[in-house]
């Protein structure tokens, strides 16, 4: 009885041609290597890792498997001897075990890097950071020097310094998870102003370290009178502050403009696990220990310890003022895009505490003038998400 011959839809590898075939005697094939198989199988068999050596190439240039090889895949099963035979899969969720947090400047960074010394030491992470706080911007060959070294860092790792938004990839390198926390714009210049001037209650001569060069007229130079009469420290760009952080290295991102505006809500939508808003830390430390547990675990129960609040007070600016509203009313006017971006985040923000079940609580809501963009999303009432749906949500940020 013969046998059926494949369709052409079939896979290779189940198309059989097998011997004994009409009846006739056998006849091994001369230049078949091997004894039980005919010249068409050894031709199959060559073909088929010649197939796959050359994706295995393509997938390495390209980070990612090509097409054909997906298909080859599909067409030879799922079942590998590592799925058989290898250790089962794993029920959770693989947390990354390379992290960076460009801190942007005056937005609660030191009292991060205080929990993150606490929590290195308790959960086993190399915290690596940097002494170099004003130098943000760098040429080719510091970013390539710098990615190399923090490449190279022993994992897991959560490397942390002021710096513009480093791309990976660029040069050949795993693109790591990024995490950050912003604030207000007015608020974050006028704790800047008034830090480089006065420094905070850790001791009295901070300001006088960081910045010795300052004038005395330059140090109690009125911030309304810097403000109103457009001095340098109070008009763009130096306003333009926040988004390179997250725009990049690129010099367009320093050009207070909507492409660097739009460069940086990208790279927030797509290297960035979580952009918190200082005003609600207690919420961003939750989700942070949520999406990062190997990292962040208990951050919450340490930053509410008295003890550890007492260390944090010591980093609030001394001596700040508040400027008049007509002064503010300018800054706000200099720092439209900074505002924009601000928002845009803070909506973002909120929806992930929806996801979770955390309400927003805003103590006192920033002034802002009428000509401005529309109030972001607030969150008032929790949501009751499943517990796959949560789950099957994170998956998702992993993948992205």
């Amino acid at each position: 009885m013969k046998k059926q011959q494949p369709s052409g839809g079939e896979c290779p590898a189940a198309a059989g041609g097998g011997p004994g075939q009409g009846g006739g005697s056998v006849k091994r094939r001369p230049l078949s290597l091997l004894p039980f198989l005919s010249l068409r199988d050894y031709v199959f068999c060559m073909g088929t890792l010649l197939l796959f050596c050359t994706g295995s190439f393509f997938y390495q240039l390209n980070g990612g498997p090509p097409h054909f090889l997906l298909a080859l895949r599909h067409c030879l099963g799922n079942s590998t001897y590592l799925d058989d035979h290898g250790p089962p899969p794993l029920k959770v969720l693989p947390f990354p075990s390379q992290v960076v947090y460009n801190r942007v400047g005056k937005c609660g960074s030191r009292t991060v890097v205080l929990l993150l010394r606490i929590l290195s030491e308790k959960h086993g992470f190399n915290l690596v950071t940097s002494d170099i706080h004003n130098k943000t911007r760098l040429t080719k060959n510091e970013q390539m020097e710098l990615i190399k070294n923090i490449s190279t860092a022993e994992q897991p790792y959560l490397f942390t310094r002021h710096v513009h938004f480093l791309n990976f990839s660029r040069f050949g390198g795993d693109q790591p998870v990024y995490i950050n926390i912003i604030r207000d714009p007015v608020s974050r210049f006028l704790s800047n102003y008034f830090f480089r001037r006065f420094g905070d209650w850790r001791g009295e001569q901070n300001h006088m370290i960081r910045t010795p060069n300052m004038r005395q007229e330059e140090r109690y130079l009125d911030i309304n009178v810097c403000i109103l009469e457009n001095y340098p420290e109070c008009s763009n760009p130096r306003l333009f502050y926040i988004i390179p952080y997250f725009c990049g290295q690129h010099p367009r991102c320093r050009e207070p403009g909507e492409w660097a505006l739009e460069r940086a809500k990208l790279n927030v939508n797509e290297n960035f696990l979580l952009v918190g808003i200082l005003e609600e830390l207690e919420d961003v430390l939750l989700l942070l220990e949520r999406f990062l547990p190997h990292y962040f675990k208990d951050v919450l129960s340490i930053y509410k310890n008295p003890e550890h609040r007492k260390l944090g007070n010591l980093t609030v600016t001394v001596k700040k003022t508040v400027p008049s509203p007509e002064a503010i009313q300018i800054l706000y006017q200099r720092m439209r895009y900074e505002y924009e971006f601000y928002y845009y985040v803070k909506e973002q923000f909120h929806l992930l505490k929806r996801k979770f079940g955390l309400k927003s609580h805003n103590r006192k809501p920033s002034p802002r003038p009428e000509f401005f963009i529309p109030s972001p999303l607030e969150t008032e009432e929790p949501i009751n998400d499943e517990e796959e749906d949560d789950e099957k949500w994170l998956e998702d940020i992993y993948k992205r």
